[in-house]
């Protein structure tokens, strides 16, 4: 599903340039669930950037789903995103002005579907997530954990091969982590491969298998008895 080989990634500081990245190399198979952790500059933030096209790697070999990720336009790595990604970010980045319908179908607007499949599509991922009660409703009209589920809604719209978690569960409170947590253990459950950056011990714990970076290398990566979510909701 996802292959990385040496990958490296510096930014320039003024005269001189961080290495970020130190020669990374990682692969998740389909339908896995993982977390990546690390403090504060460990270089899991750039790391899942580059996972999601959102930057490139100055050296090393990225594969996913058996194409190489390289030397993208930006119009080829929007294309590339909407094909391959669903991403799910701590701050929900919802559309303000548009409701939870209308932000979960964007993705398929850019997928070139007509109005009425998107349409249908926005309302069957609602209703996965429980939310179709609530689809005309605009993003100040929900809670916090209500966000995240139209958030999750739009991520999985396009079906996408990989899920990208950027601390879904950090804006919530406990009880609405754990809800989240099961949902997102439900989908890998089906079989959705997902990757999740976490600074949450607990919520790494939710996860099959732990990667944990420090000063741009991973210095550990176990596999772990998953503790689930559902326990605890």
């Amino acid at each position: 599903m996802l292959k990385i080989n040496k990958l490296h990634k510096s930014y320039p500081i003024g005269d001189s340039s961080l290495h970020v990245l130190k020669g990374i190399d990682l692969s998740v198979e389909a339908g896995e669930m993982v977390a990546i952790m690390g403090s504060s500059g460990s270089g899991k933030s750039t790391l899942l950037n580059i996972i999601g096209m959102l930057d490139e790697a100055d050296e090393g070999e990225y594969i996913l789903d058996n194409v190489p990720i390289k030397n993208l336009t930006e119009k080829k790595a929007a294309i590339y995103r909407n094909k391959f990604l669903g991403f799910i970010f701590q701050s929900f980045n919802l559309i303000n002005y548009k409701n939870a319908l209308d932000n979960v179908a964007l993705p398929l607007y850019y997928q070139g579907l007509k109005r009425k499949e998107r349409i249908e599509k926005g309302l069957f991922h609602l209703e996965k997530v429980g939310l179709k009660d609530w689809a005309h409703h605009l993003p100040n009209e929900l809670s916090g954990g209500q966000k995240q589920r139209v958030a999750i809604a739009r991520a999985l719209a396009a079906d996408p091969k990989l899920l990208l978690a950027d601390e879904p569960t950090g804006a919530l409170d406990t009880k609405t982590s754990h809800e989240i947590m099961d949902f997102i253990q439900s989908l890998n459950d089906e079989g959705k491969t997902i990757l999740m950056v976490t600074h949450e011990e607990d919520i790494a714990s939710m996860c099959k298998r732990i990667v944990r970076l420090k000063d741009g290398v991973i210095i550990e990566d176990t596999f772990v008895e998953q503790v689930r979510a559902s326990q605890y909701v």
